[in-house]
């Protein structure tokens, strides 16, 4: 067991030092930033808010709901609960990385395992998946891909390695999955309304 971990932790640098310090361009320093910063991401809040309330009424304020309180459940898991456990450095907090690190954003003072960003992007992305299946095709692909794409800024920029937004990732697909289904048992905007049968007689 213990050559299991470090065999993981040894993949962890090596994948981060590749996705941090070695594929990376002026195109991407310049692009990939914006990806993890929660105000780029805020014309699509206020569009979902927007579509779902006009499109589904009540059903809709309730989607927004629980939207809020996916973000806000994988957010307190990830952040509150797990990382005091674990007080994983961050890579630019780490004294061993400094003259390899390719840092493109401010450190901040938090642990690094799990990724808050990860777990909560994640979450959103599946909550959506769950419950717009059947209104917004292929909405699968394109959250997943949205949510992955926050993810890998993290180790881009420098603030994560790659085991935190992996662990943040499943954290948020469980977290996303329950409030889902739960949201579907009650509302269910997927349900297609029964036509009622025409009377030959």
């Amino acid at each position: 067991m213990h050559k299991l971990f470090e065999k993981l932790v040894q993949w962890d640098y090596e994948a981060w030092y590749y996705l941090n310090t070695v594929w990376h361009n002026d195109v991407l320093d310049a692009i990939v930033p914006y990806l993890r910063n929660q105000w780029t991401w805020a014309p699509l809040y206020l569009f979902l808010l927007l579509f779902m309330t006009i499109n589904f009424g009540r059903k809709g304020w309730m989607w927004c709901v629980f939207f809020i309180l996916t973000f806000a459940c994988s957010d307190q898991i990830s952040a509150t609960l797990i990382k005091p456990i674990f007080h994983r450095l961050r890579p630019c907090n780490n004294p061993y990385l400094t003259l390899i690190i390719h840092r493109l954003v401010d450190c901040g003072s938090g642990y690094s395992f799990p990724s808050s960003h990860a777990a909560n992007h994640f979450a959103l992305a599946v909550f959506g998946s769950v419950t717009l299946r059947k209104t917004i095709k292929g909405i699968w692909f394109i959250a997943l891909l949205w949510a992955l794409s926050v993810a890998y800024a993290q180790v881009y920029v420098g603030v994560h390695f790659p085991l935190d937004v992996l662990t943040g990732a499943l954290i948020g697909f469980i977290v996303g999955s329950i409030t889902g289904l739960v949201y579907n048992k009650v509302y269910n905007l997927n349900k297609v309304k029964e036509t009622p049968a025409i009377s030959s007689s």
